[in-house]
């Protein structure tokens, strides 16, 4: 019976915990829908750009046109449940097509040639250059580079009876054609490095909150705002200890950078301002250092697992600003310093390449950083009073 009693007693301390018993019973099936979204409830779409220059043919009065035949031949790559593997978008601009691969808004860059057409009608007598063109450090390249070659190959020797009768050039974008596997993770791998300031800054606060620090800070007439300015410039020299030592680790095994350091240290800070203010905003909902820690998964396996640090995660665009695509993930401050990090380690990108992911997370850091504020003067300063 004194089971039975100690059992209604937690069951009853749970049920008031509502924060913590919604997270555990809401944070796998919130992944699940997540995951379905971005897979259309099937497997994931890479998208191809491509440049169509081919000259069609006039034969014994027939129009050929092999550039057309390779569009509906990687249209109708799919997978068993009718899903397309491949999403072809016809370019006419290569600058504007490598800037999407940079920003991995493409996974691959398909060119054919103005004698595609002739070549392969020419029984092997000439061969017409294929360009494929992508950043070998993106995970989803290598697929959809499998993917176009597989379904081009096979359109060809439909068309010509014949193995195909083509040259393959592959173009890899800056230098991602010399990274080895394990350069190609760092990346990420310093972003999560710097993630983990959800956990100090949350805890950091919560600490205060629980031992009666931040009661006794509050006699001074210490306002939100200052006392939240204070924590997290101390957290933001944490942020960029863990990033320089997570690189120094990464040097000493091998690691190397093609873009200068210095902007990429620049991208680090400039994100852990931004991780600063998301752990002002869990430490509003958390009066105890456990409970901190607790909260502060949910938000972290979100950012980790759905900004690209981990895993690559395809683009779904909402709308388009100043010509960038605008994604459901770019609310994630991740999400720019993952792709500013590729283009400066990996691509060999300087800071002027990488403005538009700094400025995206400038402003992610102060909405979230003000809306820190905001909710802490609001659910711990105005209890303490």
């Amino acid at each position: 019976m004194k089971a039975l009693a100690v059992f209604k007693k937690a069951v009853l301390e749970q049920a008031r915990d509502w924060l913590s018993l919604s997270l555990a019973l809401s944070t796998a099936p919130f992944f699940v829908l997540l995951y379905w979204s971005f897979t259309g409830g099937g497997s994931t779409t890479y998208t191809i750009l491509l440049m169509n220059m081919d000259r069609p043919v006039e034969l014994a009065g027939e129009t050929i046109s092999a550039g057309e035949g390779v569009v509906e031949a990687m249209e109708s790559v799919k997978y068993s449940s009718g899903q397309p593997m491949l999403k072809l978008v016809v370019i006419t601009d290569r600058d504007e097509a490598l800037r999407q691969l940079e920003n991995r808004d493409a996974n691959a860059l398909v060119i054919l040639p103005p004698e595609l057409t002739e070549g392969l009608l020419s029984g092997g007598v000439t061969r017409p250059e294929i360009t494929l063109v992508g950043d070998l450090s993106n995970p989803g390249y290598a697929v959809a580079a499998i993917f176009s070659g597989a379904s081009l190959d096979a359109y060809v020797q439909a068309m010509t009876g014949t193995p195909p009768a083509y040259e393959l050039n592959e173009v890899a974008l800056g230098g991602s054609a010399d990274r080895t596997e394990f350069e190609t993770y760092v990346p990420g791998l310093l972003i999560i490095a710097v993630m983990m300031l959800i956990f100090s800054v949350a805890m950091a606060v919560a600490r205060d909150i629980e031992t009666g620090t931040l009661q006794r800070l509050q006699l001074t007439r210490m306002t939100a705002f200052d006392y939240l300015v204070g924590v997290s410039a101390a957290q933001v020299l944490v942020g960029i200890g863990a990033l320089l030592f997570t690189f120094f680790v990464a040097w000493a095994i091998g690691f190397r950078s093609v873009g200068p350091l210095w902007a990429a240290i620049a991208i680090g800070v400039v994100t852990a301002f931004a991780l600063v203010g998301i752990g002002l905003i869990i430490a509003c909902f958390s009066k105890t250092v456990i409970k901190a820690f607790l909260v502060a998964n949910a938000p972290f396996l979100l950012l980790m697992f759905f900004s690209g640090a981990i895993y690559p995660i395809p683009k779904l665009g909402l709308f388009s600003v100043a010509g960038h695509s605008i994604g459901m993930w770019d609310f994630l401050p991740p999400t720019h310093a993952v792709v500013a990090l590729n283009k400066v380690l990996s691509l060999g990108a300087g800071f002027g390449d990488v403005l538009y992911e700094l400025s995206f997370l400038l402003v992610l850091s102060l909405v979230y950083f003000a809306t820190g504020v905001v909710l802490f003067r609001r659910t711990q300063l105005s209890a303490q009073d």
